[in-house]
Order: C-alpha cells, then structure tokens, then sequence
C-alpha cells in the first residue's frame, strides 16, 4: 500500500473512530436522562419489507445489527482481501508479526474470560467477546497521539486488527449460528456460485455483485447463519485486478473507496449509539461483579497486553519476526493496550452470544469499562514514550 494511500485511510478511520466515541457518549447520555424512554421507542420501532411470499420483519436495532452491519462485514472483507492480495500482509516476513500478536490477542483475553466465568454455563457463551479489536476506536485514539507515534505503528496495529477481524468472522460463523435452513442455504450457494462466475469472467461492473450480494443477505438472514457473513462473502469475489488493458481503478478498490466514508461516519456510528445506551439506573454491584462484566473487562484490559505485548516478544526474541521500524518495546506495549478497545465487534458478539436481556447491561458495562480502560491507559502510554523521545530521552 503506498504511503500516501495509508495516510488517508488513517485519517478516514481515526476521524470515524472518534465520531463513533462521540455517537456512543450520546446513547449513554440519552438512557440516563428523560430521553430514555424516545431511545427505547426508537430501538424498538418495527421495520418490515415484503415482496410476494418473502418477509423481513426487525425492529430498528436489528436492522442496525443484522442489516447495516452486513455493510460492515462488506468493507472489513474488502479490506482484507486488500491487504492479503496487494498490502501490508501480502507475504509470509509482513504478515507474520500481525498474525502471532492477533493469536495471542485472541487466545488469552478469551481465556481469562473463561476462567472467570467458568462457574456459570450460561455467561460462558460469551468467551468471544473480548477476543476483538475495534480498528477504528483504536486509530482514533491514537490520532490523538498524532505524528509522535511512528507510521509503522500505525500500520502494526491496523493489520493485528485486520486478524482479529478475520479471527471474528470466523468465530461467529462456527460458534454463533442458530437451527439451519436447508433451502435458504441452497438459495445462498447459488448466489455465491453466481459470484464466482462474476469474477472468473472478470466483470467489472459492480452492479451485478451488488444485485446478487442482496439475494445473498436475504439469504444467509433466512438460513440461521448470522446474515453479516454474507457481506464477507461478497467481498471475495470483488475483483481486484484490473481489465486487460485497462488502468482505471480495480472494482474492489473503487467499492472500498465508496463505502469507507459511510461506514465510519454513518453505520458505525449509528451501530454505536443504538448498542452502547445502557442505563445505569437500579444497577448495582450484582452487575458490576457479574462474569460477564468482569470477564470482558479484564479480557480486554489484561488479556489483549498480555496476549499482544507477550506474542510479539516472544516472536522477536525467537528470531521469528523483526520489529517494526522506528518502534521500540514501550510503543508496543502502548498498542497492545490499545488493542483492548473491543467496542463495536465486541457488542456486535456479545450481542451473539446472549438472547437474555439479562445479560446485556453486563455485556455493555463490561465492553465499555473494558474499551475505555485500554484507551485511556493505551494513551497515556504512548503519549509519555513520545514525550520522551521529543526531549531526547531514551523512549523505550
């Protein structure tokens, strides 16, 4: 990826990061308040679409969760495929650092999580939630850090996120699915039979993938399989070369380009503000100690440093990987931390893992106390290591 092509996608998701912190303050600030009550109905509110025999009924909150977030899906797999085709991970020396650091990244905070939920078989369900990386919360926090935090950790931490992205995916294709529908996942393959056609032919236009993605959605959202998967498998078949003789923007690029902005100020944001209200009225210390409370928050806040911090020493000392350029042990420390802003994936899985509205203040004030913690701390961190490097003090 060329410099200058990094440079605008860090600031594109460092600026919906921070939109998406002020969009999830608000939905805080409005379950607290008289508004709560409008935030409810507005959650609430009934949205159906039918068209002969075929109808989707969802309230707003899962058209949010289950619809607008299948676009998500769709950028994070564009992204992806990006990089693993023509990017930071496109050979074994670069992808190898990002990959360990977002195993132990995973591995350990959904650890802990089990650990200390291991008494309650139904907390238990959510060991996936701290395992995820909120890329866009985290660039946006270290935006704040600016131009004293080298690119090189930027470009770490994006691609350990971009694992834990993928590491989500498939979590929740293998781990969070319901009773299956045997003609809906026929109707999925053919859509996705006709996308592998699409792109062994080598069509350019978008229009074609975007028909078949909806029938896809549809699909996959009848068959019990969580329907933002098909926004992943939608992006697999995006070509991403160009048409012979042809020098105008590959398809995949020009459908990334035209999603990112809606994606980070308008469906992650709105992803934010309808998931993160959570009232604090009559919540008392039930809730705070509850597994799953505690078990997301130290997941997130322990696990990630010492899963991240711990695989990439481990890594380096091995000979394994090299360290990042320009970065020393205190930036990588600062980043694992960062990496323990869970938020939207982290709702997105808790949101997954419990049907209960008895688990979702925990899951809530766990990911939010959890993401807020690491941000803070992950912050602090890198703000002191840059302090000192300005003043020509040892950094790290």
């Amino acid at each position: 990826m060329a410099l200058e092509r990094l440079q605008d996608f860090f600031r594109l998701e460092a600026a919906g990061g921070i939109v998406l912190i002020a969009a999830s303050a608000a939905a805080l600030i409005v379950a607290n308040t008289g508004l709560a009550p409008f935030y409810d109905a507005f959650l609430g509110a009934p949205f159906t679409v039918i068209a002969g025999p075929l109808a989707i009924e969802k309230n707003i909150l899962l058209l949010v969760n289950d619809g607008l977030m299948a676009i998500f899906f769709l950028l994070v797999g564009l992204e992806i495929k990006r990089e693993f085709v023509d990017g930071e991970l496109s050979s074994m020396s670069q992808a190898m650092l990002p990959a360990i650091a977002a195993l132990g990244g995973m591995v350990i905070p959904a650890a802990i999580y089990i650990w200390v939920a291991w008494g309650d078989p139904a907390a238990i369900n959510g060991w996936a939630i701290p395992a995820a990386t909120d890329i866009a919360f985290a660039l946006g926090v270290l935006a704040l850090v600016g131009s004293r935090a080298p690119l090189s950790l930027k470009v770490l931490l994006t691609a350990v996120a971009i694992f834990d992205d993928l590491g989500a995916i498939v979590i929740i294709a293998l781990f969070y699915t319901s009773s299956l529908s045997a003609l809906s996942l026929v109707v999925a393959a053919v859509a996705i039979a006709g996308l592998a056609i699409l792109n062994r032919m080598n069509v350019r236009s978008l229009i074609p993938y975007i028909l078949l993605g909806i029938v896809l959605w549809v699909a996959v959202l009848k068959s019990g399989v969580h329907a933002t998967l098909a926004g992943v498998a939608l992006a697999m078949f995006i070509p991403f070369n160009g048409g012979p003789r042809d020098e105008s923007e590959p398809p995949l690029r020009a459908m990334e380009h035209a999603l990112h902005p809606w994606v980070a100020f308008g469906v992650l944001p709105l992803f934010g503000f309808c998931n993160a209200g959570v009232s604090f009225a009559g919540l008392g210390l039930d809730t705070l100690v509850h597994p799953v409370t505690l078990g997301a928050g130290l997941g997130l806040v322990v696990g990630k440093q010492i899963g991240i911090f711990g695989s990439v020493w481990l890594a380096v000392k091995a000979g394994i990987a090299r360290m990042p350029e320009g970065t020393n042990w205190a930036h990588i420390y600062g980043m694992s931390a960062l990496c323990g802003i869970g938020f939207t994936m982290s709702l997105f899985i808790g949101g997954l893992a419990f049907d209960s509205p008895e688990f979702a203040a925990p899951v809530r004030l766990g990911v939010l106390g959890g993401s807020l913690i690491s941000a803070a701390f992950g912050y602090l961190v890198l703000s002191m290591v840059a302090g000192k490097s300005r003043s020509g003090e040892p950094a790290g």
